[in-house]
């Protein structure tokens, strides 16, 4: 019951494009570049957000007391 002709299937490989160093350098300064700038604004954004924050605290009086967390060390007069 089956044919008398084989199946034939024939594999097309894709040509290989071949790498050089110019597509190496490229390659890396694109991602330095993406890096870098991506630190940057992370940065800007954090430090943009800790003086908002700051502002907040000090428009509406929110600063902790400057004593409330000082440990009062004295020295003690101790006789013998």
């Amino acid at each position: 019951m089956q044919s008398a002709q084989p199946i034939i299937v024939r594999v097309v490989e894709e040509p290989l494009r071949t790498t050089n160093v110019a597509d190496v350098l490229i390659g890396a300064l694109g991602l330095a570049g993406v890096m870098t700038l991506s630190a940057l604004l992370l940065g800007l954004t954090l430090g943009g957000l800790l003086i908002a924050w700051k502002r907040l605290r000090a428009r509406y009086n929110l600063e902790p007391d400057e004593d409330a967390h000082a440990m009062r060390v004295t020295p003690s007069s101790s006789t013998p």
